[in-house]
């Protein structure tokens, strides 16, 4: 138990390992997806085990039981196989397209550009998927730009920008979930904290996207076809959630509206339905493994000491709630940037940001705002994340030239950093 309470920054050797395998691979071999993450952060856990051999092979498993054991990582697993089921039964029932073709309908000429982030931003938040985002909206954005004036990688950048948007405030989105399991506090009091921090930023946005577009235009020849009712699940998911639903209830419903009303328009076959579901569950696999892996060698780090000794060293540089905040959000950009994955980031910084909470006074709501923030402020600024890799694909540029048009992620730190210095703090008995 003494090492619990003397911090060992020796502790954190497993983590280290990690980032140099994980990071050594993708610079080697110019892609950052070529080590998959869960084979990098098995080799970190057996790292983990070989540390500190005074405790027994025994105690070490019960160690990390504990930890897996943990009401907030089962109840993290479980949703985001719920959420994986709802993505998975919405998109085969058609919600995505005719979304999509909703936006695009009521979307005047004279702002398309401004218009494909502001469609970003309702899909992502209702998709919960920055990813899927991109792959929807993405293939019509290229569309656009090719009819238009318009730089397609402005319309590219513009479609970016609304996915992570939704990213860090939907309350289905992994990250979000992430978030919010590891501070404990309940999804819908982190989305009003989140809300109020990026909307000044998404507001800007707008403006500035309305601006370098100006003189453009656009015209979609063909009728784009969409049905209300399949976008439905969305909009009952996001109204469940901000009434303070139980996310499980939510969930399932959505999932079970999506399946009646995919049947009912005939764009599900009812033979079909699991496999939809089914499909959606398995996109999530990989997450929920790493979240459980990142749970064992996170225990183990507490354990040896590792989680104190970040303490200890954050107690030395900062001073107060303020400098805690700004603590968070510096661990967390720096741990995505490492990693290229904003849900692994949260994962891995969350225990480490729950400790600066409990020791600063920084409310619960207000940390996991900040891990889901600043976790996607690096994803949305990376070259090698996910996101920029995919929009480039999807559109035959390159990363960096869709870079330039990132406003949103870059003004989102501005506004959160703003707020953390700015904010009036309750005094403190």
């Amino acid at each position: 138990m003494d090492q619990q309470k003397q911090g060992r920054a020796i502790a954190l050797l497993p983590i280290g390992v990690f980032l140099v395998i994980f990071l050594g691979a993708g610079i080697l071999s110019g892609d950052f997806y070529a080590m998959p993450a869960i084979v990098a952060f098995l080799i970190a856990l057996g790292v983990a085990f070989m540390q500190n051999r005074k405790l027994p092979f025994g105690e070490k498993m019960q160690i990390i039981a504990k930890g897996v054991g943990d009401e907030n990582i089962i109840t993290m697993s479980l949703i985001f196989l719920c959420a994986g089921a709802f993505s998975g039964a919405v998109s085969a029932a058609g919600g995505v397209e005719s979304t999509v073709n909703l936006g695009l309908s009521v979307l005047p000429p004279s702002v398309a550009v401004a218009g494909l982030f502001v469609i970003g931003c309702f899909i992502s938040v209702s998709m919960g998927t920055s990813m899927g985002t991109i792959s929807a909206l993405a293939p019509i954005a290229v569309g656009i730009a090719e009819k238009t004036g318009f730089s397609m990688a402005m319309c590219i950048g513009a479609v970016v920008c609304g996915a992570m948007f939704g990213d860090n405030l939907s309350m289905i989105s992994d990250t979000t979930i992430a978030a919010v399991k590891t501070q404990g506090c309940e999804m819908r009091d982190k989305f009003k904290e989140n809300f109020l921090i990026v909307l000044p930023a998404a507001l800007l946005t707008i403006v500035l996207f309305l601006v370098a577009a100006q003189g453009g235009n656009f015209e979609i020849p063909e009728a784009l076809e969409y049905d209300l009712l399949k976008v439905l699940p969305y909009v009952l998911v996001l109204v469940g959630a901000l009434a303070g639903v139980n996310v499980f209830v939510v969930l399932i419903g959505g999932t079970i509206v999506s399946l009646i009303v995919g049947v009912a328009t005939g764009t599900l076959a009812l033979d079909n339905m699991f496999q939809a579901v089914g499909s959606g569950i398995t996109s999530m696999y990989d997450i929920t493994v790493i979240s459980i892996i990142v749970a064992c060698i996170v225990s183990l780090v507490r354990e040896y000491g590792g989680i104190q000794w970040i303490l200890d060293c954050i107690r030395k540089r900062i001073r107060g709630e303020k400098g805690a905040e700004l603590g968070i959000a510096g661990l967390t950009l720096l741990v995505d940037a490492c990693t290229a994955n904003n849900t692994v980031a949260i994962v891995m910084a969350g225990p480490i940001a729950k400790d600066i909470c409990d020791t600063y006074g920084v409310s619960p709501k207000r940390s996991a705002s900040l891990l889901d923030i600043f976790s996607s402020v690096g994803q949305g600024l990376i070259p090698y994340g996910a996101q920029l890799l995919s929009a480039a694909t999807l559109s035959g540029l390159t990363p960096f030239d869709i870079m330039p048009y990132l406003y949103y992620p870059i003004l989102m730190a501005v506004s959160a950093i703003l707020f953390i210095i700015c904010r009036k703090r309750k005094e403190k008995k």
